[in-house]
């Protein structure tokens, strides 16, 4: 245990999904296709409703898909930090157990995930409203997301609620809001990167199964869906890491004092 550089903060990620790869396997693809099989059931029932119509078919398997997203990354948030705690302070690192910290932690997490909804899509429409603000928006949201950065991990190892996880964050990331904000940034970019080929894999598959309106919906949910919890997975693990390097930093976590004999 020791503090991170920007370039391990980027790259250590990966290696704590990998010690943790089967319980994030089966809660990923549990929960990809209870948000498909959702988002399907939810655009049919519409589409039924509406005789068909193009128009509310394709804005209800939309909005169907916003709701399953958010609901995704609230399950998988929660539960990628439990097993990442476990994983760095030592603790079982099963389904279960990521499920019960999870259900111990759902209203704070909850509150969290509300508010930051609301903050995202707040700046976004500020800095929308003119063609000059909109560069800032990044930059802006970044650094909003910096200060609340590591509340989950606090949330979840301190057993704090909402209000005290956030106001530990704030004080764990105080001098360090831009660095934080730049591996935020720096993740959205890589997203964004592998959103455009995956995105990609719909449109070459429609070529096989035909332009039909069901194959189109449920390739290109599916896709987003994917890109989704693959995001979140990334993002809450770096949130372990993140809170673990800013303890180290601020807190001598990783410096051991023997035992006076």
């Amino acid at each position: 245990m020791r503090p991170f550089t920007f370039r391990e903060l980027l790259d250590t990620p990966f290696a704590l999904i990998q010690a943790n790869v089967v319980a994030l396997c089966w809660l990923g693809a549990g929960g990809l296709v209870l948000a498909e099989t959702a988002v399907l059931v939810t655009t049919a029932g519409f589409s039924h409703l509406t005789d068909g119509d193009d128009t509310a078919t394709w804005w209800s398997a939309i909005l169907s898909t916003a709701v399953c997203a958010w609901l995704l990354r609230y399950l998988l948030r929660g539960a990628t930090v439990a097993l990442g705690l476990a994983t760095v302070f030592g603790g079982p690192r099963t389904v279960r157990a990521a499920l019960g910290a999870l259900r111990d932690r759902a209203l704070p997490l909850l509150i969290f995930q509300l508010l930051f909804t609301l903050t995202g899509f707040g700046v976004t429409a500020l800095c929308s409203v003119l063609v000059i603000t909109a560069p800032i928006a990044l930059p802006w949201l970044g650094w909003l997301r910096a200060k609340r950065f590591v509340a989950v991990p606090a949330m979840f190892i301190e057993r704090a609620g909402h209000s005290v996880a956030v106001g530990r964050a704030k004080l764990l990331v105080a001098g360090r809001e831009w660095t934080v904000a730049g591996l935020w940034m720096a993740q959205r970019a890589l997203f964004t990167l592998l959103a455009v080929p995956l995105l990609g894999v719909p449109l070459f598959l429609s070529d096989f199964t035909g332009t039909h309106r069901w194959p189109v919906i449920a390739l290109l949910t599916s896709a987003v869906l994917l890109l989704v919890a693959f995001g979140e997975i990334v993002e809450a693990s770096s949130r372990v890491l993140t809170y673990v390097d800013l303890r180290c930093r601020r807190e001598g976590l990783d410096i051991v004092i023997p035992e006076a004999r």
